[in-house]
């Protein structure tokens, strides 16, 4: 089954063709950074009208690239939320139009969702993920510890209770003069930094509590700042680099905490990074440090190909194949289905 995805949740304009929910036959990806980093975050009405310019040519440069046609598609997938409403309006109407024109099925795709299976699409295709899996999905707008009990089967465990580590990263990098986007930029600089230098406080890390919180991290990195610009004046690199060093530290210690009891109590047979953030590469180490504590055999799965993290079209089809394996009678082209900026992706995955 050949589906066409299309992702414009932020500021990504994505489309892929990914057949039987693991083969990539293509991912392009129109990225918007150059334009939001001149206001250090994405403006919505700038990063709807890149998508508007950008859509068409994104859709048929994917379909190039995999040799295909619109005829040759079984299904259109696109996200339907949660994200920016203007943008998921872009990515919407292109999807329901050729779905209704080709009289194929539209699947909308939960964006979470969408990160989750984007895991499915480095698999050999001999290999199968093994249920009970704990998934830890963090990305600028959304932070949840999630059981997947099996194929579309969700039960969230925890998630952000303000912001997510991902606008965490982003805040930071702005406080330190770092650049946008935040989480490269942090991570650059904290190899040259001593992670060690600066004991930020860790919110929530007790037993049987997945939830997060970031706010009071972001708030205790600003005092940092304010006392050196005090002290000292202008930012110097070694402050810079030891103050983003000990964040990055902060920040993985508590993702990677969590992650670990979360599996440790449901027993999971494998753990998943997905999102933005599982592109750091602390994050992954200290999540291999940890898993000494879980029983032998645990798997860890995440994304190789660094493009599958951030946002992009290609998890969005390969999601869309399992939610149509489930119920494929509940999709179809002429479905009364409307974005949304915010969905439950456990009541109505």
């Amino acid at each position: 089954m050949k589906i066409l995805g299309i992702e414009t949740s932020c500021d990504e304009t994505a489309c892929a063709v990914v057949e039987n929910g693991r083969r990539v036959l293509s991912s392009v990806i129109a990225s918007q950074i150059d334009i939001h980093a001149a206001t250090g975050g994405v403006v919505p009405e700038v990063a709807a009208r890149e998508h508007v310019l950008k859509i068409r040519a994104v859709i048929e440069e994917a379909l190039q690239k995999a040799g295909l046609k619109l005829g040759d598609m079984d299904a259109i997938a696109v996200t339907c939320g949660p994200g920016l409403l203007s943008s998921l309006l872009i990515g919407y109407s292109a999807a329901v139009t050729l779905a209704r024109v080709l009289k194929i099925p539209l699947i909308p795709v939960h964006h979470v969702a969408g990160h989750i299976y984007a895991n499915w699409l480095d698999l050999a295709p001999q290999d199968e993920i093994q249920f009970p899996a704990v998934v830890l999905t963090v990305s600028g707008g959304h932070n949840e510890l999630v059981l997947l009990k099996g194929n579309i089967d969700f039960e969230l465990l925890g998630e952000t209770l303000d912001d997510a580590a991902g606008e965490a990263f982003d805040k930071v990098a702005r406080l330190l003069n770092l650049g946008y986007p935040g989480g490269p930029a942090i991570g650059r600089a904290a190899l040259k930094g001593n992670p060690k230098a600066i004991n930020f406080p860790r919110a929530l890390v007790k037993k049987n509590n997945f939830n997060f919180s970031f706010s009071g991290l972001k708030t205790a990195v600003l005092r940092e700042v304010e006392n050196f610009h005090r002290q000292n004046g202008k930012l110097t690199a070694k402050f810079t680099n030891d103050c983003a060093a000990s964040f990055q530290e902060c920040v993985c210690d508590i993702l990677s905490e969590k992650l670990i009891l979360a599996a440790l109590k449901h027993e999971a047979k494998e753990i998943h990074l997905a999102g933005g953030v599982s592109a750091n590469a602390r994050l992954r180490e200290q999540v291999m440090e940890k898993m000494s504590r879980l029983p032998a055999g645990t798997a860890l799965r995440y994304n190789k190909n660094l493009q599958y993290c951030t946002d992009n079209a290609a998890m969005i089809a390969g999601a869309a194949y399992y939610l149509y394996l489930k119920a494929p009678k509940s999709y179809n082209f002429s479905a009364a289905v409307f974005p949304e900026p915010q969905l439950d992706l456990y009541a109505n995955p």
